[in-house]
């Protein structure tokens, strides 16, 4: 009967390590990709573990001293036992233990490098990976609850990652805020805000002829806030989203941000405000007895013509203005700009995605679930690096606006060329 053998503890995985050294032709490939820095050292590391990278070690150095030989003397470059040594996976730090070399004549400079240990203690990747795992909501103070193999773990601490993590979102914040749209035809823009404590964040996510969603950049400030409106549509203008091109703008209702939309872009696009805004903030104005009348009675009037649906909502406002003068104030601004799409002859298909300001709203949602840990805001400049990544995380899950099939109906309503296949040329 076979005997099953157990290995545990450092001297079993420096005898792990010496058998796999001695079968190197099992690794000698991988070796060779490390080496060239063309493998994660963590993705070797699933295979064979800890052992396997100390074996690794130890064949690069025999590449450098050649094979150990007990009694026998080497080259210039020989062995001097074992040293401790710490390389970088992309989500943590291991020690390992390798072969020591020196050179025979010693004195300054007499250490020798080996090739494998060199390359695997590069941690270039370790910020963009705490940045992944700090964007699916992992804090600081628990991020060593997610290392695998703790005790093997060393070096870190609460503190490294942090700076790490600013170090990245700063990378990202930059990235989301220069690039560029020159090659984008952009539809619609969505503008709308998000709060953060005491701090807001403007936000602007574009859909383009084909449907697909970008975010296409963010402002520190509120959208009540005229300059930081007019400053966000300035830097997405200068990045690609050029105006002279006719577009629709869903937006909050904000009159500032109305106005920066005309400043910016021209009074000749077309704006859409948010019809759950809308009703929000005329709810506002009603008591508890009145608000789920007012709610089916304004949802039933946006489905009408743009004609009979102001009709029908300008007869409930004056229904309001003895008793309820501010519901009446609310529901008649900017009322012609609730039946933009009534007025454009959209399909349902396609008034869904334009009657509000959900398209954004579904990345705040995603912002918030990774920043949900966030605790002490301590200034703007944090905030914007927060919220950054998180866009830009959100991002990657985008899915295609609904209805997207028919945006040319959209694109001719809007003045756009729309070639043979029914796409805005």
């Amino acid at each position: 009967m076979q005997k099953e053998y157990q290995i545990t503890g450092k001297n079993g995985s420096r005898e792990l390590a010496k058998f796999l050294a001695e079968n190197g032709q099992v690794i000698l490939p991988m070796v060779e990709l490390i080496e060239e820095c063309k493998i994660a050292v963590d993705e070797l590391l699933e295979v064979l573990g800890r052992s396997t990278l100390e074996a690794v070690l130890a064949i690069s150095a025999a590449g450098v001293a050649g094979e150990s030989h007990r009694g026998k003397l080497g080259g210039e470059i020989v062995r001097h036992g074992f040293q401790a040594g710490v390389v970088s996976l992309s989500n943590r730090k291991m020690r390992l233990s390798g072969p020591r070399l020196r050179r025979k004549s010693g004195g300054a400079g007499g250490e020798v490098s080996i090739p494998a240990y060199d390359a695997m203690r590069d941690d270039s990747r370790l910020g963009s990976k705490i940045w992944d795992t700090m964007m699916r909501g992992v804090s600081t103070r628990n991020y060593s609850a997610i290392l695998p193999d703790a005790c093997e773990a060393v070096g870190v601490s609460k503190s490294s990652i942090s700076r790490e993590f600013v170090l990245a979102s700063e990378e990202e914040c930059k990235r989301l805020l220069e690039r560029r749209f020159d090659e984008v035809d952009i539809l619609i823009i969505y503008v709308d805000g998000i709060v953060f404590a005491e701090h807001s964040i403007i936000a602007a996510v574009g859909v383009d002829a084909s449907g697909y969603k970008h975010v296409l950049g963010i402002a520190e400030g509120a959208t009540e806030n005229s300059a930081v409106a007019t400053a966000l549509l300035e830097s997405i203008a200068e990045r690609g989203v050029k105006s002279g091109v006719k577009r629709l703008f869903v937006i909050d209702g904000s009159k500032a941000l109305r106005k920066a939309i005309d400043v910016v872009y021209g009074s000749a696009n077309l704006v859409q405000r948010c019809r759950n805004h809308k009703i929000k903030n005329v709810c506002n104005h009603l008591p508890l007895e009145l608000k789920d009348q007012t709610k089916s009675a304004m949802r039933a009037a946006f489905k009408l013509s743009e004609e009979d649906g102001m009709k029908r909502l300008e007869t409930l406002a004056s229904w309001f203005d003895r008793e309820h003068p501010g519901a009446a104030a609310s529901l008649r601004e900017g009322l012609e700009e609730m039946f933009t799409i009534n007025r454009l002859g959209l399909p349902a298909s396609l008034r869904r995605s334009l009657a509000t300001t959900n398209v954004i709203e579904s990345p705040h949602s995603g912002v918030r679930m990774r920043t949900r840990r966030v605790t002490n805001w301590q200034d703007g400049s944090m905030v914007l690096r927060w919220a950054a990544s998180g866009f830009l995380a959100t991002e990657k899950n985008f899915r295609r606006m609904m209805g997207y099939r028919d945006l040319w109906i959209l694109a001719a309503a809007l003045g756009r060329n729309v070639d043979q296949e029914g796409k805005a040329a």
